[in-house]
């Protein structure tokens, strides 16, 4: 008998502190940067973002949104042997996010310490990671190789931000999403699609890095919005039709679309291109930002719980980032 993965779980945790893009833009202005929220909602269709406490880590919020899909699959830590996090932002050089959250996770009761020993890394796709990670899991509980994996989006792009440059630090933030991924008798994920250019790496990155206790290079980040904005449009369209290929569907399948919450022009463009009405677009960049390898996640753990998408319903979920990478995954709920 085939072996399969579906989810079981969502969960998703964002900082406690939100930025509307008025209180932005007036923070940003002490500093001679001008912006405005109309300025901002027209070119984004971002209104609001929230933004982590300095000591707060990426792993931090993923152990809260980990918590919570934990409790939404009504299992234990303890019965967890496989841990991915898909982050830019990792808490430190090494060890991994992943391994830190374990810790935490075991730390958390005397049960839970049966999730030490299992294997536990990063992904780093940048704002595709969700979509990497959760094809790299499915491979794993497919191969026999894993049971159940916790499969996380974690980010404090607060950190990596230029706040002298509007373009960009109007655009992110951060947050922690997360499923718990288990094996099944029955299809879940039924086909993923992953790519990636690296010619295009200078158009979004963090163009620095650390040697001999010294930063190297500019540590924040720097985006050719217009480059990032044509490639992302039909490299996501052509992602989505070949994931629906292999698995023998149609865009018409799609109940809905839940794609990378980076601009809502670009997903507006790609519903369209895939021919699905706006009302069929999980929508939260409005509200939290673009989160990176966190925002699919969030935006699913948000459509779950307000009921909006249910057992059964077939999504469509893609993300392209830095890199340059790009992926989709089609699954049944």
């Amino acid at each position: 008998m085939r072996r399969y993965s579906r989810i079981r779980g969502t969960g998703s945790f964002l900082p406690p502190r939100r930025l509307t893009n008025a209180e932005l833009a007036a923070e940003l202005a002490q500093r001679g940067v001008e912006t405005s929220d109309e300025w901002i909602v027209e070119r984004t269709g971002i209104r609001a973002r929230h933004f982590a406490a300095p000591e707060v880590t990426s792993s931090d919020l993923a152990f809260e949104a980990c918590q919570r899909a934990l409790e939404a699959a009504g299992v234990g830590a303890a019965d967890i042997d496989l841990i991915i996090v898909a982050t830019s932002t990792p808490d430190m050089v090494f060890p991994s996010t992943a391994c830190i959250l374990q810790h935490r996770l075991a730390q958390s009761s005397e049960a839970a310490r049966g999730i030490l020993g299992c294997p536990a890394f990063d992904v780093q796709a940048v704002c595709s990671g969700f979509v990497y990670a959760l094809t790299v899991a499915d491979a794993m509980i497919q191969s026999g190789a894993a049971q159940r994996a916790l499969v996380v989006g974690a980010e404090v792009f607060s950190r990596i931000l230029d706040f002298n440059d509007r373009t960009t630090c109007v655009l992110f933030g951060d947050g922690a999403g997360a499923v718990v991924l288990e094996a099944s008798d029955t299809p879940g994920i039924l086909a993923s699609d992953l790519h990636a250019d690296g010619r295009h790496v200078g158009i979004l990155c963090v163009p620095g890095n650390v040697a001999g206790g010294q930063v190297l290079g500019d540590p924040l980040l720097k985006m050719d919005g217009q480059a990032v904005f044509k490639l992302a449009v039909g490299v996501l369209e052509k992602s989505a039709h070949a994931a629906l290929a292999k698995a023998g569907r149609t865009e018409a399948d799609i109940d809905w679309l839940i794609p990378h919450q980076a601009n809502l022009r670009i997903m507006q463009s790609t519903a369209r291109k895939l021919k699905l009405p706006l009302d069929k677009l999980v929508v939260t960049v409005d509200q939290h930002g673009n989160t990176s390898a966190a925002s699919i996640p969030l935006a699913l753990d948000v459509a779950v719980r307000s009921g909006k998408v249910r057992a059964g319903d077939t999504l469509m979920l893609e993300g392209v980032g830095g890199g340059f990478t790009w992926g989709a995954v089609l699954l049944d709920l």
